[in-house]
């Protein structure tokens, strides 16, 4: 991820025990962090549009999936030992209760709802799933009312974490949808928009 920093300043990246050891310890009570490849980044504020989908998406894609899966809102996902961002939406196998004991490592489906995030949605979140090896990323545009979906994950060097998704649909209504994850399941384009 690009900073600010100046390149003569030295920093320290975050290993994910790290973070969740100091998680555990209270540390960041009240703060919206996410842990990128090693860096501490804020989450953006979430207005109404945005928080109304999350919540909408999840019931959507519970339905879509079935019992063998669930929804995890905003929730971390333990992709590796650098990164643990929490997606807007993750559906991952089982049922809440079987991650008691540690945070998934992986979905068969991660969507992010973007409006102000629309670019770190795109480009650095898209190559650190890509990079996990997250075969179905999903960004909600709400900026452009359109589902933007990320498929077949691939090693490029000159992109963010040196990975990218090699294919990219974008769909608006009346497009359907079907995820690589539940293959039986078309879901209207037109139900994943506020």
């Amino acid at each position: 991820m690009a900073s600010a920093i100046d390149h003569d300043v030295e920093s320290r990246r975050w290993r994910r025990v790290e973070y969740d050891r100091l998680v555990e310890l209270g540390m960041f009570i009240g703060e919206r962090l996410e842990l990128l490849d090693g860096l501490l980044v804020v989450r953006e504020p979430q207005g109404s549009p945005h928080a109304a989908t999350v919540a909408h998406l999840g019931q959507v894609l519970a339905a879509a999936f079935g019992p063998h899966w669930h929804p995890r809102l905003q929730l971390p996902l333990a992709l590796d030992d650098d990164s643990e961002p929490e997606p807007d939406v993750a559906i991952v196998a089982g049922r809440p209760l079987d991650y008691a004991r540690g945070h998934p490592a992986t979905a068969v489906l991660v969507v992010e709802v973007a409006d102000a995030s629309l670019r770190l949605d795109r480009r650095f979140k898209g190559g650190l799933y890509a990079r996990a090896g997250l075969t179905e990323y999903w960004i909600v545009n709400l900026v452009d009312r359109a589902v933007e979906v990320h498929r077949a994950p691939q090693p490029r060097a000159a992109s963010a974490y040196g990975w990218v998704y090699t294919s990219v649909e974008i769909l608006r209504p009346p497009a359907v949808v079907t995820p690589r994850g539940a293959p039986a399941t078309r879901i209207p384009i037109a139900d994943l928009l506020p």
